[in-house]
């Protein structure tokens, strides 16, 4: 059996309940890989009962460089980032909503500053070339600047713009280590892997990225906002072991 090298891009998929959308988003993946010179491996990981994990599987079936994982069971984006993450061997590891907000070529903004030794490098909204194709509805705006200032209050990250955005990439060591320490399952693991990042000294670069909202009101705003305020409570009280450095990860075997 030879040894396959690891390839230079690692990108995650979280996705739940995303079966009208997921065919189309790994389509246009697939399209924007194959024309690149290096060599890529995509990871869905997809939880839920509605087919997604299934069709995810097929659109994968016999191209080793595709994997799924998850469950029926909804485990949180977090977690399904961070096994994901976990499971990864590239270079550069990173993650991108399956609702394909950001559309994959934007990450050719983003990987000059990792080959620069940037470790973390994050899409943004707010920063300067972002382009909003189409707005949040009027209410999730204010949710969001009010999200932002309680962020702030809380956890710090002073002159992060956009802590939300589903479009982070990292150099692998950092990558790995970060999500090594994470623990929070649902939607503010964003804010924690940025605060771990700040924890262990990373540099964080923010690049203005192309976003589209999709109009998904699968979110409550009542439920979603308590979930979050409490996560954001247990992100500013938890301690992290920084001396821990994850071993590596043995390179996949070729069939």
């Amino acid at each position: 059996m030879s040894v396959k090298p690891p390839p230079y891009l690692s990108i995650i998929v979280p996705a739940y309940n995303e079966a009208r959308s997921i065919v189309q988003a790994l389509t246009s993946m697939r399209q924007f890989l194959e024309d690149r010179r290096f060599s890529y491996e995509v990871i869905v990981v997809a939880d839920g009962t509605d087919g997604t994990r299934e069709l995810a599987r097929d659109f994968a079936r016999g191209d080793p460089r595709w994997m799924t994982l998850g469950s029926s069971q909804r485990g949180g984006k977090g977690r399904g980032v961070r096994n994901g993450v976990l499971h990864a061997l590239g270079d550069v590891i990173g993650f991108i909503d399956a609702d394909y907000k950001t559309p994959i070529n934007e990450v050719e903004k983003l990987l000059p500053w990792l080959r620069q030794s940037v470790s973390v490098v994050i899409g943004s909204r707010r920063a300067a070339g972002a382009q909003i194709a189409r707005q949040q509805p009027i209410y999730r705006r204010m949710g969001s600047r009010a999200f932002a200032a309680a962020m702030r209050t809380l956890v710090g990250l002073g002159g992060i713009r956009d802590t939300q955005c589903g479009f982070k990439f990292f150099a692998r060591d950092a990558a790995h280590r970060i999500f090594s320490l994470q623990r929070i399952d649902g939607y503010m693991f964003d804010v924690e892997i940025l605060r771990i990042a700040r924890l262990l000294g990373y540099e964080i670069r923010e690049v203005g990225v192309s976003w589209r909202d999709d109009g998904d009101s699968r979110y409550d705003p009542a439920v979603g906002t308590l979930k979050n305020a409490i996560d954001l409570v247990r992100i500013r009280r938890m301690r992290y072991d920084l001396s821990v450095v994850p071993e590596a990860q043995a390179p996949k075997l070729a069939a």
